[in-house]
């Protein structure tokens, strides 16, 4: 289980798609995020990850750093183990806490979406100006360290015709692990889904020439659509289970079974317990069993079984309840699947030992990275 903690709802930005918007409030207390620690070690009774989330959680570097230095004081104390994870806009970035994420073993991942004007139309400081001029020095340095971390980027209707470029953009300034998201909620027409569909259709064309050229990548939105036909009947285990495998913690230790669902706060249905009482098993167990039910307009789709219909999340946060599902969502799948088999199904017929690797070799992660780090001695 991974346990997301909402540090804050503060932010040193005011990206205009955010579903949370930075608000005032107290940050999460060391003791809030001690008995959350607490919590995730006795209710996974093993490893649990640990999310740093906001807000923006490098706003309070501190808190991380003792939060962290209390975990591994409770795993020398044989009281659980845990992994850690951050995510952040990067503005706070510095070489001070990378090296402390280095030493510590925190993965991070940093927003950026894309080339500077698909970057600059949302993302921006409270005063209107523009983010990506100083994203970018903190990304190469990022990067120039942990050449795995992830880069998260979201596609917004307007920017849909820059997505080929901005992929294309963050590959080349050393990017490995990009995430593209799709902003559901935004005004999509039929015009903006058809550039989109233009838009995937070249990244295609181009994740074929990347393989073959034998370039490492990770593009999630290709990658686990080739993974969802791969698996077969075993993807339903990487679905979506509201609740189940990961919790959210908010600053004052409610607990909610996923990260959007924190800002309705305590008093809603969405709230399944907290740090101290623990989860509550009917709330959570009527939540996930809301999502899991299969939406009408799914029954008679051939895709259902490797759609995100089950995301509980997106799902309330574009039509208002975990059981319906987008129109956005169902539209965006019907394009990219297609598009995935047929990388899919070239790679396989042409032979490409990276694809068969990357797909179904479930060493290559470990083996990967140990051939990039005897490149480094040999260079």
């Amino acid at each position: 289980m991974h346990l997301t903690l909402h540090l804050t709802r503060a932010c040193n930005l005011r990206c205009a798609y955010c579903y949370a918007q930075p608000y005032p409030g107290p940050a999460m207390t060391f003791d809030t995020g001690r008995n959350a620690l607490r919590f995730g070690a006795r209710t996974t009774g093993g490893s649990c990850g640990i999310v740093f989330f906001g807000g923006e959680p490098l706003l309070y570097k501190d808190l991380i750093r003792d939060l962290v230095a209390e975990a591994r004081a409770m795993q020398r104390r044989g009281q659980g183990r845990f992994h850690f994870k951050l995510t952040t806009n990067g503005l706070l970035l510095d070489e001070a806490f990378l090296e402390f994420a280095l030493d510590e073993d925190i993965l991070i991942a940093m927003s950026l979406d894309g080339v500077r004007a698909a970057h600059d139309r949302y993302r921006r400081f409270p005063d209107g100006s523009p983010s990506f001029d100083r994203l970018l020095p903190k990304l190469r340095m990022l990067l120039s360290r942990r050449p795995y971390a992830s880069v998260l980027m979201v596609v917004n209707p307007d920017t849909a015709p820059l997505l080929t470029e901005s992929v294309s953009f963050l590959l080349d300034e050393g990017c490995r692990y990009v995430i593209v998201s799709l902003n559901y909620a935004g005004p999509w027409g039929e015009a903006e889904l058809e550039e989109l569909a233009r838009q995937y259709q070249q990244l295609g064309d181009l994740y074929l020439a990347w393989t073959r050229q034998g370039r490492k990548f990770y593009l999630s939105p290709f990658e686990v659509k080739l993974s969802s036909h791969i698996q077969g009947e075993d993807v339903c285990k990487e679905h979506c289970e509201l609740g189940m495998r990961q919790i959210s913690v908010d600053p004052q230790g409610n607990l909610f079974p996923c990260v959007q669902f924190t800002v309705a706060g305590a008093e809603s249905r969405w709230c399944i317990g907290d740090i101290v009482s623990g989860i509550d098993e009917t709330k959570r167990n009527r939540l996930r069993g809301e999502s899991q039910d299969e939406k009408e307009p799914c029954r008679e789709c051939t895709l259902r079984r490797r759609c995100h219909n089950t995301c509980g999340c997106l799902n309330w946060q574009t039509t208002g309840s975990v059981a319906r599902i987008s129109p956005v969502l169902c539209r965006y799948e019907q394009i990219l699947i297609p598009i995935a088999d047929r990388i899919g199904e070239t790679l396989y017929r042409e032979g490409n030992m990276l694809f068969f690797n990357k797909h179904y070799n479930p060493a290559y992660p470990m083996l990967s990275l140990l051939e990039d780090l005897h490149g480094e001695a040999g260079g």
